[in-house]
């Protein structure tokens, strides 16, 4: 007899300290032809040169983001370092009623808040092999000032330190994204081999 079940879709919520290779994996991803949809993040922080608007972030001024946020059009929030980030409601909302799964990148506070909302949300967090590695990361991206560079080092320790809030954790050495994203995705494909999936409300 033909095994017959439900589409039930999944949100998973990938998080990890700046500069572990967030962007770069959600690149890496998209082209798989069994990827989640991956939510772009509203933010009010410059647009780095590479980035294209509505692909990488929507760049929006500071008061187009707090009206944004004072109407509830974000479905979660969070000022890190000097700029705001949100993640956009109704193209997740949307997409999830559609039957698609959804990926949203969301620092660890982000993440909580997502986990608030929807305790069936699967929560990645990409780790560094070290701390001193994730310092040369930031050190070679040269995006940051020293005692911008400090801060989220110091972010970086704390943000490991909850762990124990995510379902998976992924290792991300420097120079082998294709090992983390191999990770991410059979992350991906067992979710989706669950027997009782939760429905994700939003």
């Amino acid at each position: 007899m033909p095994l017959s079940r439900e589409r039930t879709a999944r949100l998973f919520v990938l998080s990890g300290p700046s500069g572990v290779g967030k962007d770069a994996l959600l690149a890496a991803l998209r082209p798989w032809e069994q990827a989640p949809q991956v939510a772009v993040t509203a933010t009010t922080r410059p647009q780095r040169p590479g980035e294209v608007e509505g692909v990488h972030y929507y760049f929006l001024g500071g008061a187009e983001f707090q009206r944004r946020r004072s109407q509830g059009e974000l479905l979660e929030w969070a000022q890190v370092y000097g700029n705001f980030y949100g993640v956009p409601r109704d193209p997740v909302a949307q997409a999830l009623a559609r039957g698609r799964d959804v990926i949203i990148k969301a620092d660890v506070q982000g993440a909580a808040t997502i986990k608030g909302l929807a305790p069936a949300a699967i929560g990645i967090f990409l780790a560094p092999t070290s701390l001193v590695e994730l310092e040369e990361r930031l050190r070679q991206r040269r995006s940051e000032a020293p005692f911008d560079l400090e801060l989220r080092l110091e972010t970086a320790r704390q943000e490991m330190e909850r762990l124990s809030e995510f379902d998976y954790v992924v290792v991300n050495p420097q120079g082998r994204l294709g090992a983390a994203l191999a990770q991410v995705k059979a992350i991906i494909t067992a979710e989706r081999c669950r027997v009782r999936p939760q429905e994700v409300r939003l």
